[in-house]
């Protein structure tokens, strides 16, 4: 037997002084099964590492963001959106003096539900699995790591953190009334199933660590698809004076460096408006704090407003240039078109596969001629969403005589 050299005494787990409502790892709600504590990392600095070495991460390396990814290799995929959002997230956790490994891991795990090629993917999938109660990411993102991911003796899952898990399922906001009825349509059942068996308190916000993690999302993909946008040609920097932030920015480029090229002008305004954006997101995140005064986490849970925000303002210029990105970028129709293709394939992969399960791979197909429709919907639903763009268009290729070229 190999043995541990030294002494682990003195070891440091990267603390440092949290505000009184940071989730503390020292006093987590556990796991839904018991496991020893780690005697070199955090609770929460193990739910990352778990998240990181899982399958379900490195298969964000080949899902599509925005553009499909055979597209080029310069655009985000859902795995490279997945660390610059982590980064954002640790950045507001340290400023808001929380839990810097629990907003992190949060950011990683957040994207794990997403289907190949984006939510064209999604919305297809969804369509297909109507009958059988649909589709959804956040919901699918829970059921990769309590169930799907099968790398463990003596669980199937992850087995993550109470507060990794709340996050995960709540970093948008409460999804429950007190009294357990959904807050926007119908819980979806994997939801539903899992908190019977470990309440995440579906009618409280989740803490400031997924708070952040989720703020980070948004400050990470309103500047890369504009980046992604530049690249593509799709949008070019004159459009972007359409919109007051962008437009703001470039101004204030232009006229401290009025001779340089529009590429470094593209990414002058992308690093610009991050910075702008997290700082606006630090200020008026500690000015809520500051005004709730909470010594807790239940503060945070029992909020009546989250507590992790930009600015109305900024706000206001957020949505601006998210409804800009939808009209020029994301309906464009160079992107509709791959979108439709995209479309077509999801919609055929399920229909075979329900039809006959057993042209899917060993280890999925197994018992599904004899099961009931709405599990076999399930199990065909939970394979297609784990594939990447590359596999699903092989597969579609294996199977059909014809598959719709998406770029």
């Amino acid at each position: 037997m190999i043995g541990i050299s030294g002494t682990l005494d003195g070891i440091g787990f990267g603390y440092r002084p949290r505000a009184p409502y940071a989730c503390d790892p020292e006093k987590s709600r556990g796991r839904l099964y018991h496991e020893g504590e780690s005697r070199t990392r955090t609770p929460f600095q193990r739910d990352r590492d778990r998240i990181i070495h899982s399958t379900a991460f490195r298969r964000l390396k080949h899902k599509t963001q925005v553009f499909i990814a055979h597209e080029g290799d310069h655009y985000r995929t859902r795995l490279t959106h997945s660390i610059e959002v982590a980064q954002i997230a640790r950045a507001l956790a340290r400023a808001l003096r929380v839990d810097e490994d629990l907003a992190e891991a949060i950011a990683l795990v957040h994207d794990f539900g997403h289907t190949p090629f984006g939510h064209t993917g999604e919305d297809a999938l969804d369509a297909m699995m109507k009958p059988w109660g649909g589709f959804d990411h956040n919901a699918q993102s829970l059921r990769i790591v309590t169930r799907i991911e099968r790398r463990y003796a003596e669980f199937d899952g992850l087995n993550l953190c109470w507060e990794t898990l709340e996050g995960l399922v709540k970093h948008n906001g409460p999804l429950a009334t007190d009294d357990g009825r959904a807050l926007k349509g119908e819980l979806p059942m994997t939801i539903v199933n899992f908190n019977e068996l470990f309440d995440l308190e579906l009618s409280k916000f989740a803490s400031v660590e997924a708070q952040a993690a989720a703020l980070a999302d948004d400050i990470a993909y309103d500047a890369h698809d504009i980046d992604d946008g530049l690249r593509s040609g799709l949008l070019t920097l004159s459009m972007l004076e359409e919109t007051p932030l962008p437009a703001q920015i470039l101004s204030e480029v232009r006229a401290k460096y009025p001779s340089l090229d529009a590429v470094r002008t593209g990414h002058e305004l992308m690093r610009r408006q991050i910075t702008r954006m997290v700082e606006d997101a630090i200020g008026t995140s500690n000015a809520r704090l500051a005004e709730l005064k909470p010594e807790s986490v239940a503060d945070i849970h029992n909020a009546a407003k989250q507590v992790v925000s930009f600015s109305e303002d900024m706000g206001t210029a957020e949505k601006e240039l998210k409804r800009f990105m939808y009209a020029k970028l994301y309906r464009h129709p160079d992107v509709m078109e791959a979108r439709r293709g995209a479309d077509r394939i999801v919609r055929d992969l399920f229909q075979h596969y329900f039809s006959n399960p057993r042209d899917m791979p060993e280890g999925w197909r197994e018992g599904l001629d004899s099961a009931e429709e709405r599990i076999k919907a399930r199990d065909v639903g939970d394979f297609i969403a784990g594939m990447t763009d590359t596999y699903a268009i092989r597969e579609h290729k294996r199977l059909f005589d014809h598959t719709p070229e998406l770029g």
